[in-house]
């Protein structure tokens, strides 16, 4: 009898994969597999154990299809490898079933639909980077402003905090740190 196996993956581990593993349960699936990783990360030990533990027959299930992949070719990819070795793709949210023609050709449509809409964004991303250019603008992080860090070695140095130094001076933290290990200051403990 073929299973419905369960895929539940988070980014981070402030997240919870509960809420997916239930809702997975509930669509039938006698076990869930789960990967706390990023989208980006290539290597998901519950996604690989899920394929080593699937059957011919089987179906996958994700309660979304960004937890399977991130990228069109990611998904195709996964879902070609999921057709050649027989395993149907059920997606709760976007109701795509692969086991029927009409599942899988939605499926293609939502793929294809996703990778135009990540053009776009990457077009007018483009647009308004050239366009903020030809205003005279700098986009992206603005350079530091050196008489400030200037004056905040000179503090740290004559034995104020980082932390203080940056707050008097309006810098990030962080910035300041950086900046003192480069300089090389020695900071009293």
């Amino acid at each position: 009898m073929p299973d419905i196996l369960g895929y539940a993956r988070v980014s981070t581990i402030d997240q919870d994969v509960a809420g997916q593993s239930l809702r997975l349960t509930n669509a039938g699936a006698i076990r869930v597999f789960t990967d706390v990783r990023s989208g980006r990360a290539t290597d998901r030990p519950g996604l690989e154990a899920l394929f080593g533990y699937a059957r011919t027959g089987d179906t996958l299930a994700v309660v979304r299809l960004d937890r399977l992949g991130r990228s069109l070719t990611e998904l195709l990819a996964t879902v070609a490898m999921l057709k050649d070795r027989g395993i149907a793709l059920l997606s709760l949210e976007e109701k795509i079933d692969t086991t029927s023609a009409a599942g899988e050709l939605v499926f293609h449509v939502f793929g294809a639909i996703a990778h135009f809409e990540r053009r776009l964004i990457a077009e007018r991303t483009k647009d308004g980077i050239a366009a903020a250019r030809a205003r005279g603008k700098r986009p992206g992080r603005q350079p530091l402003d050196s008489d400030r860090i200037a004056a905040a070695l000179k503090l740290v140095s004559a034995g104020l905090s980082p932390t203080a130094a940056a707050r008097q001076l309006g810098l990030g933290r962080s910035t300041v740190y950086r900046e003192v290990s480069r300089a090389g200051i020695q900071r009293p403990p």
